[in-house]
C-alpha cells in the first residue's frame, strides 16, 4: 500500500509537470504575438508619425519659402520707395518763385530748367491756380545738358484793407514734372498721360512776393532772369536757325494741379 500511494504520487507529479509547460507554452505564445502585435502597431504608428511630421516639415518649409519670396520683395519695393528720387532737372531758384508785389497787375517770375541727365527729358507745369497763372513755355523737351529759362504769369490780387504786407507770401503752389524720352520729338502734354508710371515729381515751388521799391539779390537776380528770358524769346522768333527746346506754343495755359 505504501509503495501504491508513493507510485501514484509520483505519477501525480508526473502528470502535474507535464501539464504545467502545456499551460505555460500556451500563454507565453499568446503574450508574445500579442507583443508582436503590439510592435507592429507600435511601428507602423511611428512611420504614420513620421510621414505625418515629413510631410508637415516640407508643407511648412514650403509656406516660408513662399514667405520669404514675398517678404523679400516687399522689403525691395519699401525700399526703393524710400530712396530719393534722382532728379533729371536742376532748378534755378530750386524751391520758390519769386515776384513782384504789385497788387492789381500781372507780373513776372523766371526760373532755369536745365538737363541734368544723359538722355532727353520733357518737362511740364502745374498750378493750382491756372485762371491767373500761365507759363511761357508750359512744358517742353530739353536734351542732355540743354537749358532754358522759364517765364511766369501770375495776376496779384489786391490784399484786403489796403494793407501791404511784408514779404507777402500765396497760397499758390507750382508743380513741375519730368518724364524720360526717346530722342527728339514733339512735345505734347499728352505724353504725361500716356507714361504716368514713369512721370517724376521734380519740385514744388512755392509763391514768394517781394517789394520792387527795395533792392534785394533775389530782386536783381529775377530781373536778370527776366532779361534772358525775353532775349531767348526774340531769338526763337527769327527764322530757322533756332536750336533751342521744341516749345508748341508761347503762353499756353498751365493745367491745373489738383491737390488731394
Amino acid at each position: 500500500m505504501a509503495v501504491d500511494e508513493k507510485k501514484s504520487g509520483a505519477e501525480g507529479k508526473v502528470w502535474g509537470l507535464c501539464k504545467m509547460p502545456f499551460w505555460q507554452s500556451s500563454n507565453g505564445s499568446s503574450s508574445s504575438s500579442s507583443s508582436m502585435q503590439n510592435n507592429n502597431n507600435y511601428n507602423s504608428s511611428n512611420n504614420n508619425n513620421s510621414s505625418s511630421h515629413v510631410y508637415q516639415q516640407n508643407q511648412s518649409q514650403q509656406v516660408m519659402g513662399r514667405s520669404s519670396v514675398v517678404n523679400s520683395s516687399n522689403v525691395s519695393s519699401m525700399a526703393k520707395s524710400l530712396l530719393p528720387t534722382r532728379r533729371r532737372l536742376r532748378l534755378d531758384p530750386s524751391t520758390k518763385l519769386f515776384f513782384p508785389y504789385e497788387p492789381g497787375k500781372q507780373v513776372r517770375s523766371a526760373i532755369s530748367i536745365k538737363n541734368t541727365s544723359k538722355s532727353h527729358v520733357a518737362f511740364k507745369f502745374q498750378t493750382t491756380a491756372p485762371k491767373s497763372c500761365y507759363m511761357r513755355p508750359p512744358g517742353g523737351i530739353l536734351a542732355p545738358g540743354e537749358s532754358l529759362i522759364a517765364t511766369v504769369f501770375k495776376f496779384v490780387e489786391p490784399p484786403e484793407n489796403n494793407e501791404r504786407p511784408t514779404d507777402q507770401k500765396s497760397k499758390v503752389k507750382f508743380k513741375i514734372m519730368s518724364l524720360k524720352v526717346k530722342g527728339e520729338m514733339d512735345y505734347v502734354p499728352e505724353l504725361f498721360d500716356e507714361q504716368k508710371d514713369q512721370v517724376a515729381v521734380e519740385q514744388i515751388l512755392r509763391v514768394v512776393f517781394l517789394d520792387p521799391e527795395h533792392p534785394s539779390p533775389a530782386l536783381d537776380k529775377l530781373k536778370r532772369q527776366l532779361a534772358e528770358a525775353d532775349a531767348a524769346l526774340e531769338a526763337r522768333k527769327k527764322p530757322p536757325e533756332d536750336t533751342g527746346p521744341r516749345i508748341v506754343g508761347e503762353g499756353l495755359v498751365i493745367d491745373e494741379w489738383v491737390r488731394h
